[in-house]
């Protein structure tokens, strides 16, 4: 995707294998380009969310590993605490486990060391591109949702999405946002309405940035607008991401995700979700008790971030001593979604559709 005019990844390696990401937090005020240099950085960055969203968390779990690697020089008792520490940065999003998985299962049995790095680093590289082909392709399948709402109306597609699955979430063209970069490839007209996204903003802070950059229209709105909109017919589809997926179809994301799948069933809007096959996970089956709901710092609730003349400022929204609440996620029952846009195409929120294409 574009920043500026020139293509950039969210994550990314070069010939010297060096890894390096953009640096979320600064977005949409500045634009920072940082260099992780040890599997401890790259758990920090993940953690303290330097990176977020469910496909670019797996890469960087697989670039962990290689520098897990790298940095404790054939010392396995230091690789596998790296590689614990890794493990215990976020614990709702499955794609970090599968990322980990993904490359520990390529190494597995190598015995000279640095052909461990160099599997390793390899094998995350693989991850990367594979990641961004599925993100490619699931933009291909979901473009065609939009054609027929196009088709129906002869006029602008109002899409609704919540939190940032944007390329800034992955390695490039996002997963919610790759049908409507397609669309707007083609020509067909489309307008985004933009969750703000509480507490942290990442709607407001990066959708924006990002349909900004691409040129596509867009109005950022209050977390609780939607259901207004939906009430008055001004929005046509609504499509979200997800970090975790459960095998009859239950959808962890974003918490409100689940309020605007409720809204949208209640106003006839249909209610998508995007998502590559990494982040199904197969071994749950009721997400509701199933799956680990993260419960990050009050601080995220208490305060904001923003822009105040030319610093960029941290201000406290509620009574010093108020205590809050931030549960990062909520839970979408599958009987509330009208279908997933994989990279195999568009499939029921149903559980024998999601094992015949991803069982094995």
């Amino acid at each position: 995707m574009q920043v500026d005019g020139k293509s950039y990844h969210t994550i990314w390696s070069d010939e010297e294998k060096k890894v390096f990401i953009i640096d979320q937090r600064w977005l949409p005020h500045r634009f920072v380009v940082e260099e992780i240099d040890s599997c401890t950085k790259m758990a920090e960055a993940i953690r303290d969310m330097h990176l977020r969203g469910a496909i670019v968390i797996g890469v960087a779990a697989a670039y962990g590993v290689y520098l897990a690697a790298r940095d404790s020089k054939g010392d396995l008792d230091r690789f596998n605490r790296l590689l614990d520490a890794l493990r215990e940065t976020r614990p709702t999003a499955v794609n970090l486990i599968w990322g980990i998985d993904m490359v520990l299962g390529r190494i597995s049995g190598v015995r000279d060391w640095e052909a461990v790095v160099e599997i390793a680093f390899n094998a995350a590289r693989e991850v990367e591109r594979g990641e961004l082909l599925r993100c490619k392709m699931i933009g291909e399948h979901g473009v065609g949702l939009i054609e027929e709402l196009f088709e129906r109306k002869g006029d602008v597609v109002n899409i609704l999405t919540h939190c940032n699955a944007g390329w800034l979430a992955c390695v490039d063209y996002g997963t919610a946002t790759a049908p409507i970069y397609e669309a707007h490839k083609r020509g067909i007209p489309v307008h985004v309405w933009v969750d703000e996204t509480r507490p942290r903003n990442q709607g407001a802070r990066l959708t924006a940035w990002e349909l900004l950059n691409q040129g596509i229209r867009h109005t950022v709105i209050a977390d609780n607008t939607g259901g207004h909109l939906m009430q008055h017919s001004m929005v046509d589809i609504v499509i979200v991401g997800a970090d975790r997926v459960t095998r009859r179809g239950d959808v962890a994301n974003k918490i409100g995700t689940y309020l605007k799948a409720l809204a949208a069933r209640d106003n006839g809007v249909p209610f998508y979700v995007a998502l590559p096959g990494s982040t199904f996970d197969l071994s749950l089956y009721d997400g509701i008790t199933e799956i680990p709901i993260e419960l990050r710092s009050p601080d995220e609730v208490r305060y904001a971030q923003g822009l105040l003349g030319d610093r960029i400022e941290r201000v406290l929204l509620c009574p010093q001593e108020s205590p809050a609440v931030n549960y990062g996620f909520d839970v979408t029952p599958f009987n509330l979604i009208s279908g997933f846009i994989t990279e195999k195409g568009i499939i029921p929120a149903v559980e024998d559709s999601i094992l015949a294409l991803f069982g094995d």
